[in-house]
């Protein structure tokens, strides 16, 4: 099983860059008979840098709830993991990214439960967050279906469940350290919460460079947005959210600018997100110093 290791590696990495390629020639295609000037140009680079920080910021949070569970990981460590098996997550199953993050912490001498609850716990905060920032904008009746989502994710993260999921999570007889949650995880939380918002300027950099609005707007886009995306990132079978984020941004958000510049702002998002993937992918691969 040793020996077959290394090629499932190189097999589920060329998965990934093939997914990835595929999504972004798909995007590349529909966002290049824009006309762009100068101005928008940096508009665009300013929403791939804010990204591709979101998503080291992702990654540090990530390392805050390794940490809380008692691991021996470090944030820098993290970071580089979560970026690393990022991408992983355009292949069909929508799982491997969480696979290659469970491998990689049982190597540094996790247990089996913290790595998995790790892992399970992040998308959970990710969602919470992007329902708390969701509901700043919405309408009295998505506001309060937005409110309950949130609500029933928070208690659903409180330490008394996660620690009982936890136990049942782990396998090993003796596990190095035990998966336990001391406290409630209010600091990853507010993290995924800059995560979120992070995400939203980089959208609202991409509709300034496409169809600039005021900003009296702003909260309202970035609302619809965090809920587009959470729902992209809940919906079981979508690779990436791939399609889902897509159609619901497009549904909530065409009201404030069209349906038509949402079909090229969506493809810009997703080509500009993919970039900023493939850049911190590409970063964290690289050897570290002294190592």
């Amino acid at each position: 099983m040793k020996r077959l290791k290394p090629y499932v590696q190189w097999l589920v990495l060329t998965l990934c860059l093939g997914f990835v390629a595929r999504a972004a020639i798909a995007h590349w295609q529909a966002v290049s008979s824009l006309n762009l000037d100068s101005e928008d140009g940096w508009l665009l680079l300013a929403a791939w840098l804010v990204t591709a920080l979101a998503h080291c910021w992702a990654g540090w949070v990530w390392g805050w709830i390794v940490r809380d569970l008692g691991q021996p990981v470090v944030g820098m460590q993290a970071m580089r993991i979560y970026l690393r098996t990022n991408l992983a997550k355009y292949v069909p199953g929508n799982v491997w990214h969480f696979y290659g993050r469970v491998t990689a912490l049982k190597a540094m001498g996790s247990s089996l439960g913290a790595a998995t609850l790790s892992t399970a716990l992040e998308p959970l905060l990710m969602a919470a967050a992007a329902f708390l920032v969701a509901i700043a904008g919405l309408r009295w009746a998505a506001g309060w279906a937005t409110g309950l989502g949130f609500i029933s994710i928070a208690i659903g993260i409180h330490p008394r469940w996660l620690n009982r999921v936890a136990r049942l999570m782990e396998r090993s007889p003796a596990p190095p350290v035990p998966a336990r949650l001391q406290r409630y995880p209010l600091g990853p939380l507010l993290g995924e919460v800059g995560f979120v918002l992070l995400r939203s300027a980089g959208f609202l950099a991409i509709v300034m460079a496409l169809h600039p609005v005021p900003a009296t707007d702003f909260l309202t886009i970035a609302s619809g947005f965090s809920l587009a995306w959470v729902l992209g990132l809940i919906v079981p079978g979508a690779p990436g959210g791939l399609g889902v984020f897509e159609a619901s941004a497009i549904a909530l958000l065409q009201g404030q600018l069209g349906a038509g510049v949402l079909v090229q702002i969506v493809a810009m998002y997703r080509l500009i997100g993919t970039l900023a993937e493939i850049a911190g992918a590409g970063w964290a691969v690289l050897p570290v110093r002294g190592s």
